[in-house]
């Protein structure tokens, strides 16, 4: 097999928009999201159909959402194990058989509610192993020149499958609860089909430079490899810390904004439009990210975001202004993007093939550790705080860690890195 890093003198790099094996795991895993997306939406429903609940539709988001926490480091050592097209095919064959298995059982009204626990948590297991899977086989697949587009593409097609994908299954459910379960076995299928089209390899070259250091066969120890491999990295890790400070401060923001609406008297359709225009803006945001990663350093990049959203939570702290409240966390969803794609990049140039679902794990259990933190500490917050003190609490946190990107020594020093990966004979 050729790949793609295998320049023919004279040639021409073909576009992502040519290059037949990116496109289809791009494609397929859009089908995937937004099946994914759906479903994550229609499973507290479901259980407040079946239970009249709130506390057990409460549940069954907690527990689809928990494998992303609990299995994240084992799936990335995993990852760079076992073959990646092999894992990212048997996770979708083991999604569509369980989320089939509740469309059989609610077409033959025997659905429980066990049943519908242990299928979220099977599938959030094996859509992490997936998209660790998928994540890691990028630099495999595209030029190196074409990486950040290539991260560009997946962080539009993510935030658009969320877009779509969240009021889809609200809408699908109400047509009929058995809706939501069958579009997302279906994109399962359509992600499986695409994979076994796919033809380059997903790994480095075994033998190769970016291949060394195999597997030790001490799981233990692989576990934390990709946590302690961050740690060594000062640019990473200082980036990783800021992005988890900053998804802590998201998260509690999102609580106050929502409480903030309904203290005004605004109707729920308000709340929607406003988290309609942040995922556009964040769509928009992704699709001027790759020009962006090559205009700017990527010290400017890092500082800049993170004043931005330093100042624009200090926006929302002051004004009662529906509007103005919107605008501003419109463009904090803009600069997501940008932050991620050229972060993304730099982490991706800078790992070694054989770490990289390692790596990815740490740096997704860290972000995805501070949502979870702060959901509860958005709570407290409210609760003993309210909206108005909560939200100056969050824009001190966030010039906070402005302040400290700014300082950064390896933040200053942080350049973008050409991904390279030796040729195969």
């Amino acid at each position: 097999m050729s790949r793609v890093d295998d320049p023919v003198v004279g040639t021409q790099i073909p576009p992502l928009h040519r290059n037949r094996d990116f496109l289809l795991l791009w494609s397929g895993s859009a089908a995937s999201m937004l099946g994914s997306t759906a479903s994550l939406v229609a499973y507290p429903l479901l259980v407040l159909a079946l239970t009249g609940s709130p506390g057990a539709a409460g549940l069954a988001g907690f527990v689809s959402l928990l494998p992303t926490l609990l299995f994240q480091l084992p799936a990335g050592a995993l990852v760079d194990r076992w073959d990646r097209r092999r894992v990212m095919i048997w996770c979708d064959v083991l999604r569509a058989l369980g989320v089939g298995s509740i469309v059989a059982a609610i077409a033959v009204d025997e659905l429980h509610l066990w049943h519908v626990l242990a299928v979220g948590l099977v599938e959030g297991t094996l859509s992490v192993g997936y998209e660790l899977a998928a994540g890691a086989a990028i630099p495999n697949l595209v030029h190196p020149s074409q990486v950040t587009t290539a991260l560009s593409r997946n962080e539009a097609r993510e935030r658009a499958a969320v877009m779509a994908g969240t009021p889809l299954g609200g809408v699908l459910f109400g047509l009929g609860r058995i809706w939501p379960f069958v579009l997302d076995t279906v994109s399962y299928l359509v992600s499986l089909l695409t994979l076994l089209f796919i033809r380059r390899d997903l790994q480095a070259a075994p033998g190769s430079a970016t291949v060394a250091g195999p597997a030790t066969g001490r799981m233990a120890a692989e576990l934390t490899q990709g946590l302690r491999w961050l740690w060594g990295q000062p640019f990473l890790r200082t980036a990783t810390l800021l992005v988890a400070g900053s998804n802590l401060l998201f998260r509690v923001l999102f609580l106050i904004i929502i409480v903030a609406f309904e203290s005004a008297g605004a109707a729920p359709a308000a709340i929607g439009v406003l988290l309609g225009v942040a995922g556009t803006s964040g769509v928009l945001g992704s699709l001027v990210a790759t020009w962006c990663a090559g205009r700017f350093p990527m010290r400017t990049i890092v500082v800049a975001a993170n004043w931005v959203w330093a100042l624009m939570t200090c926006v929302i702290a002051v004004t009662d202004d529906r509007y103005l409240i919107g605008a501003a966390y419109a463009l904090m969803w803009f600069v997501g993007p940008i932050w991620n794609v050229a972060v993304a990049g730099y982490q991706m140039a800078l790992t070694p093939d054989h770490i990289q679902g390692r790596v990815l794990s740490a740096v997704s259990l860290l972000a995805n550790g501070a949502v979870a933190l702060g959901s509860l500490a958005g709570g407290y917050l409210l609760e003993s705080l309210g909206p108005t003190r909560a939200a100056w609490s969050m824009a001190v946190w966030m010039v906070l860690l402005a302040a400290l990107a700014t300082l950064s020594r390896s933040v200053r020093r942080a350049r973008f890195l050409p991904i390279e990966h030796p040729r195969r004979s």
